[in-house]
C-alpha cells in the first residue's frame, strides 16, 4: 500500500507545528570523538530542510551505537551521545541546533516550548532509554506528547518496530514518510515489482544462510543471479568441487543445490565465479595467487573473485537495464583482496552512465563504493542495510507499515 509522505502535506499543515522527525543519524566516529562520515546526516536534509522551509518547529529524533544496560542511568555515556552529529547537523543547515541532555523530560519540554519556526532540536540518543526498543506504549506516548505530527525519514531502521519507529504512531497523526524513506521505496520497490528488464542482482557477503531469503525471492523476480564472495564455497562444494579452508556452511550444501536447480527452473542465469584468489591464511599481508575454482589448494582460501570471473561478470551485466547490488565479492577491508569487489563497483559506475538503473543495497556495498569514489555514480544509494534486504526479501517493515496509507 503506497504511503503519506511529506509530499502530501501542504505549508499550512506544517506551519507552527512541532514535526517529530525520526532520523538515522548513527554515524560513525573516530578515536577523537570525530564524525568520519556524515552520509546519513546529509540524507535527511532534504526532509528538514523542508520543514524549516514551511515554518515547522523540527524536532530530531535517533538511536546512536548500542547502549547496553536495565535502565537509563546504567546506558548514558559520552561516547553514545549526539553532541557531535548536533554541531554537524548545526553546520550543515548554517543554524543552531538545541540538543538536551535526554529525549523525554521536563528539560526537554521548556526548550520545545521555547521553539519558534523554523527551529531545529535534536532530542538525545533514544536508545538510552531500554522502553525505546521494547517500543513500550508509555515511552511512545511520552515522545509523541512534545510534538503535533510525526515524519519518519529513518529507513536504516524501518524494519524495527521501536517506540520511535511505529510506536508513536499511535499517538500522532498524521504519520508520513520523509523524502528519503519515500526515495528508498521507490527505488528498491520499483525494481522488483515493476523493473526495466533484463533485471540482475549481485549478491555477496560471507554466509549464505544470511541470504538465502533474499536469494530465493530474488529467483522469483530476476533475469540474472549473480554470485560471489564468501558463500560461493558452499555452492562450489555442493557441486562436489574441493575448496581447501574457505569458508564453507555445511548445514546449507542441499540447500545451495536446491537453489541451482530453482534458477533452471525458473529460467534465472545464476553466475558464480569461474576463478578465485587464493590466500594461505587470512591475513592482509598473506601469500595470494589467482585459480581456476576446480584448482583451489589444500590448506588454501578463497578470499576474492579473479579477474576471469570479474570479465564474466561484467559480460553478464552489460545488456542489464537494471542491477541491485548487495554484499561484496571477497574480503574488501583488506586492499589485496579489494580488487573484484573495487571492478564490480567501477562496472556498475560506467553502466549507470549508459542509462542503467543501479541500486546498491546498503551495508558493505556501499562502504565499498565509497572507498572506490563512485558512490555519486550509482542511481540509488540505500541507508539501510537490513532493511534494504528485508525489503528485498518481500518482508513487512513495521516503520513503514504505521503510517499512513496514502
Amino acid at each position: 500500500m503506497p504511503k503519506k509522505t511529506l509530499a502530501n502535506l501542504s505549508s499550512s499543515d506544517i506551519s507552527g507545528k512541532r514535526v517529530l522527525v525520526r532520523v538515522d543519524f548513527n554515524v560513525p566516529l573516530d578515536q577523537k570523538g570525530n564524525i568520519t562520515d556524515d552520509t546519513r546526516i546529509r540524507a535527511a536534509l532534504p526532509t528538514i530542510q523542508d520543514l524549516t522551509a514551511k515554518g515547522g518547529r523540527v524536532i530530531l529524533a535517533s538511536h546512536f551505537g548500542r547502549p547496553k544496560g536495565d535502565d537509563f542511568a546504567a546506558r548514558v555515556a559520552d561516547k553514545f551521545r549526539l553532541t557531535p552529529v548536533a554541531a554537524r547537523l548545526s553546520e550543515l543547515l548554517g543554524q543552531p541546533v538545541v540538543k538536551p541532555d535526554d529525549c523525554i523530560g521536563a528539560d526537554v519540554e521548556a526548550k520545545v516550548a521555547a521553539m519558534a519556526d523554523g527551529d531545529v532540536l535534536l532530542l538525545e540518543n533514544v536508545r538510552f532509554h531500554p522502553e525505546e526498543e521494547k517500543n513500550a506504549p508509555e515511552f511512545a506516548r511520552q515522545l509523541a506528547a512534545i510534538a503535533d505530527l510525526y515524519v519518519n525519514d529513518a529507513f536504516g531502521t524501518a524494519h524495527r518496530a521501536h517506540a520511535s519507529t511505529e510506536g508513536v504512531t499511535r499517538y500522532l497523526q498524521p504519520s508520513v514518510a520523509g523524502f528519503l524513506i519515500e526515495k528508498e521505496l521507490q527505488y528498491l520497490q520499483n525494481a522488483i515489482e515493476n523493473p526495466q528488464r533484463p533485471l540482475a542482482a549481485i549478491i555477496g557477503g560471507s554466509k549464505v544462510s544470511s541470504k538465502i531469503t533474499v536469494i530465493e525471492t530474488l529467483l522469483d523476480k530476476v533475469d540474472k543471479l549473480l554470485i560471489g564472495g564468501g558463500m560461493i564455497f558452499t555452492f562450489y562444494k555442493a557441486r562436489g568441487l574441493s575448496v581447501g579452508k574457505s569458508l564453507v556452511e555445511d548445514d546449507y550444501l542441499s540447500l545451495a543445490q536446491k537453489l541451482e536447480v530453482k534458477a533452471k527452473e525458473k529460467g534465472v542465469d545464476l553466475i558464480l565465479p569461474t576463478d578465485v584468489v587464493v590466500a594461505d591464511n587470512f591475513d592482509k599481508d598473506a601469500d595470494a595467487k589467482t585459480v581456476d575454482i576446480r584448482n583451489i589448494p589444500d590448506g588454501w582460501m578463497g578470499l576474492d573473485i579473479g579477474p576471469d570471473s570479474v570479465k564474466t561478470f561484467q559480460a553478464a551485466l552489460s545488456t542489464c537495464k537494471s542491477v541491485i547490488w548487495n554484499g561484496p565479492m571477497g574480503v574488501f577491508e583488506f586492499d589485496k583482496f579489494a580488487v573484484g569487489t573495487e571492478a564490480i563497483a567501477h562496472t556498475l559506475a560506467d553502466l549507470t552512465k549508459t542509462g542503467t538503473i543501479t541500486i546498491i543495497g546498503g551495508g558493505d556495498s556501499v562502504a565499498a563504493v565509497e572507498k572506490v569514489g563512485v558512490a555519486d555514480q550509482m542511481s540509488h544509494i540505500s541507508t539501510g542495510g537490513g532493511a534494504s534486504l528485508e525489503l528485498l526479501e518481500g518482508k513487512v517493515l513495521p516503520g513503514i507499515a504505521a503510517l499512513n496509507d496514502a
